[in-house]
């Protein structure tokens, strides 16, 4: 029998509702105009290198990372620079942002596009993280952190193991899952990639024992290389947190206020790692992302290569439009994604999945009081107490308060939320709790 890991406190089982699991990725259509963010990432917004009437290629640099911790952005289509300025996002806050009027497809010369997987890396640990970083890779699984910085080790710091996180334990989500069935080999070159950067040869790819296809055809394709092995982790959300699947492959705790780093592990999705394998050798910048748009009142969902700068809307209309029934549009899962206003906003980087949500399951009903029933500290995986959390926030108690009770290691998964019998708001208050440290 094939061992089964995950992180031993706290966790929840909510319907997965993988309906796009068989739906095999296509290629989204190109949009008229594409509006791309300068800001894809945590840290400092790229420095824009164009301006109106330019003309530009698909991959080519159009804002070039201003500072360490920064990523570069690229073209996604092919045409001309029509506007540089603020545009509304997903949120409706206006963000600088470089629209881009499509004519053709013409990418740049320099990138690779045939179908063949290269299997050769003939580059040393500091070429990698130079094309990383020319790539402009961030973390795709929604963090958003660039690349090169977790590649690119400080002196006192030793990694012995890197984590491929395929757990994808989000409802709905199937981006991650595809691409694991459709780009396994890919994958795993990547893999091989980082540890090469890393100076080491342990490669962790953590799959949820609910993508058995996934799980297959990575095992199978691993036993070819050295230094890439597959775990299969059991169902339970929130499992793809960096904390606890640290916790679950390799039995290491993460202290509070402590990097994966300083505990010789580095976590990356598989989106992202599957970005570097084509950034470093096939030289392809990160210019396109696999999007699921799905949902209980989704007409046709499906899993999507959309161009980075599409329009959200453009990607629901190609899933059959909104029906009547839609109460709340959400970019990324329902558990930790972000109800948005503006579907003329553009899928970024980091935009995982455009789902389309009603009814009794996803509504949000009215609060009553706490009955102090404890379920919220029983299933919260950091060990925290919300329903305390909550109390300090209501009685505006001192940060350092909060602080007495780790509010800042909330992972804001949403657990409490989802378990609180009195539809109590928790996770509002930690976030709130968290604002107040860092304030102070």
């Amino acid at each position: 029998m094939v061992k089964k890991y995950t992180f031993p406190m706290g966790g929840i089982h909510p319907d997965k509702h993988k309906i796009t699991s068989a739906c095999p990725i296509t290629a989204a259509a190109l949009p008229e105009v594409v509006t791309i963010p300068v800001k894809q990432h945590i840290g400092a917004p790229a420095k824009i290198m164009v301006a109106k009437g330019d003309k530009v290629k698909v991959g080519t640099l159009i804002a070039d990372a201003d500072g360490i911790v920064s990523a570069d952005v690229h073209s996604s289509v092919s045409g001309e620079v029509v506007k540089v300025e603020d545009i509304p996002g997903a949120s409706g806050y206006g963000e600088k942002m470089i629209s881009i009027k499509t004519e053709g497809d013409e990418w740049e010369p320099s990138i690779d596009r045939s179908p063949e997987i290269i299997r050769d890396i003939n580059l040393t640990p500091e070429e990698i993280v130079t094309k990383i970083r020319e790539g402009g890779i961030v973390g795709m699984g929604g963090a958003g952190y660039p690349t090169p910085i977790k590649t690119a080790l400080p002196a006192d710091k030793k990694v012995d193991v890197l984590i491929v996180n395929g757990i994808e334990c989000e409802p709905f989500l199937t981006a991650d899952e595809r691409l694991m069935i459709e780009k396994a080999e890919q994958i795993i070159m990547g893999a091989r990639v980082i540890n090469r950067a890393l100076g080491i040869q342990n490669a962790v790819i953590a799959v949820d024992e609910n993508k058995p296809e996934a799980v297959e055809k990575l095992t199978a394709l691993s036993k070819l290389y050295v230094g890439v092995n597959v775990k299969v982790c059991k169902t339970k959300y929130p499992q793809g947190g960096e904390r606890q699947l640290i916790n679950a492959i390799t039995g290491r705790e993460l202290p509070s206020g402590k990097l994966p780093v300083d505990i010789g592990c580095i976590v990356q999705n598989v989106g992202t790692v599957f970005a570097v394998y084509e950034a470093v050798l096939k030289n392809k910048p990160l210019f396109e992302r696999v999007v699921t748009v799905s949902g209980n009142c989704c007409r046709h969902p499906g899993n999507y290569l959309a161009r980075i700068g599409t329009p959200i809307s453009s990607l629901i209309e190609q899933s059959g439009g909104l029906s009547d029934d839609v109460e709340k549009i959400v970019i990324g899962g329902p558990m930790m994604g972000n109800t948005i206003v503006n579907t003329a906003a553009p899928v970024t980087k980091l935009t995982s999945g455009i789902l389309l949500l009603g009814g009794d399951e996803f509504r949000k009903h009215e609060a009553s009081s706490c009955i102090r029933c404890g379920k919220c500290a029983v299933v919260c995986p950091a060990g925290l107490r919300p329903f305390a959390i909550r109390q300090a926030v209501c009685f505006n108690d001192p940060a350092e308060t909060l602080r007495r009770l780790h509010a800042g290691d909330c992972i804001e998964c949403g657990c409490c939320a989802y378990t609180c019998p009195a539809n109590i708001p928790l996770l509002d208050y930690c976030k709130i709790a968290k604002q107040e440290i860092r304030k102070k």
